[in-house]
C-alpha cells in the first residue's frame, strides 16, 4: 500500500475522495438519461459520502487513547458511525421508492442512454475497486467502520450492475417502465444492507462475544502457555471496534509465591496478543480451592 495508506484515518480520508468523484459521475449519468434508477443509484453514492465522513470522524475519535471519563478507550465510536449509516441508508431507500412510484405511473423515454450508461459504468468500477480495498484494510486493520464502508459500497456495485443491465433491456425493448421496477429494486436492496449494518453496529455495541474459532484460539493458547497453573475458569470476551477484550480467572497452588504467579500471567498476556491482536487482557489469580474443574484444563 502507498504511505498515504499508512493509518486507518488517512484510509477513511481517501473513501470520502472517492465516494466524491463517484457521485459526481453518477449524477452526471442522471443527467444525460433523466432515469429514475440511475438517480437512485446517484443518491445512493450520496449515502456512500456520507457514509465515509462519519467513518472518517468515528475512526479518528476512536482512536484516542483512554483518558479519566473512557477508561476503557474510545474504540464502539466507529459502532455509532455504523448506526448512521444504517439510518441513512433507509431514508435513501424511502425516497427511491417514492420517486420510483411516479415514475411507474408517468414512465419517461429516456435521452442520451449510451453516454449515461457508459459514464455510470465507469463510476461502478471505480466503485468495485475502492470496495476491495475498503474491506481488506478493514478486515487486516479490524475497523467496524472501515468493514461497514467496504459493504456498503459493495451492495452499491452490486445494484449499479443490476440497473445497467436492466437499463439496457429498456432501451432495447422500448419499455421505459422498466426504469421504475429497477430504481424499487435497487431501494429494496438498500434497505436489507442497511439492515445488516444496523445488525453488525448493535452486535457490538452490545458486548457480543468474538467469533467461535477465536474462542477456541484463545483457549489453546491459554492451555498451551499457562505452565504452572491448575485451571483458567470464567472466561469471557467481548469486541470494541479494533480491541478485544479478554477476562478469566486463573486457579494456582495455594501456596505458590505472588512473584510466580505474576510470572505465569506475564506469559499468558504475551502469548494472547501475539494471537489476538490489539487485546486487552484481564486475568483474576485464586488459589487452588477456588478451581471449578471447568473452562480451560492447564495441559
Amino acid at each position: 500500500m502507498p504511505r498515504f495508506f499508512a493509518t486507518t484515518a488517512n484510509i477513511a480520508a481517501a473513501s470520502i475522495i472517492v465516494g466524491a468523484v463517484v457521485l459526481a459521475l453518477k449524477f452526471v449519468a442522471w443527467w444525460l438519461t433523466g432515469s429514475i434508477a440511475l438517480w437512485s443509484d446517484a443518491l445512493e453514492s450520496l449515502v456512500n459520502v456520507a457514509t465515509a465522513v462519519a467513518a472518517f470522524a468515528a475512526i479518528r475519535y476512536g482512536a484516542l487513547p483512554a483518558d479519566a471519563n473512557h477508561p476503557y478507550g474510545h474504540a464502539k465510536a466507529e459502532y455509532f458511525a455504523v448506526v448512521l449509516v444504517g439510518v441513512l441508508i433507509v431514508i435513501a431507500a424511502i425516497s427511491i421508492l417514492t420517486a420510483a412510484w411516479q415514475g411507474f405511473l408517468d414512465p419517461q423515454p429516456f435521452a442520451r442512454a449510451p453516454e449515461g450508461l457508459a459514464v455510470n459504468a465507469a463510476a461502478s468500477m471505480l466503485n468495485g475497486i475502492w470496495c476491495y480495498v475498503l474491506i481488506r484494510e478493514g478486515r487486516r486493520r479490524r475497523s467496524p467502520a472501515l468493514i461497514a464502508d467496504g459493504v456498503h459500497l459493495a451492495t452499491d456495485v452490486a445494484t449499479s450492475v443490476g440497473v445497467l443491465v436492466g437499463l439496457v433491456l429498456a432501451v432495447v425493448t422500448r419499455l421505459p417502465i422498466l426504469d421504475s421496477v429497477l430504481a424499487a429494486l435497487v431501494a429494496l436492496n438498500i434497505l436489507w444492507a442497511g439492515w445488516r449494518l444496523i445488525r453488525f453496529s448493535i452486535g457490538g455495541l452490545m458486548d457480543e462475544a468474538v467469533d467461535p474459532e477465536t474462542l477456541d484460539k484463545i483457549k489453546k493458547v491459554i492451555s498451551d502457555n499457562a505452565d504452572g497453573a491448575i485451571e483458567a475458569h470464567d472466561l469471557r470476551t467481548r469486541n470494541a471496534g479494533r480491541l478485544t477484550f479478554i477476562e478469566f480467572h486463573l486457579v494456582v497452588a495455594g501456596a505458590m509465591p505472588v512473584s510466580q504467579s505474576h510470572d505465569i500471567c506475564d506469559r499468558l498476556e504475551k502469548a494472547l496478543r501475539a494471537e489476538v491482536h490489539d487485546s486487552l487482557i484481564t486475568i483474576h489469580v485464586e488459589p487452588e480451592d477456588k478451581a471449578k474443574h471447568t473452562g480451560v484444563v492447564v495441559v
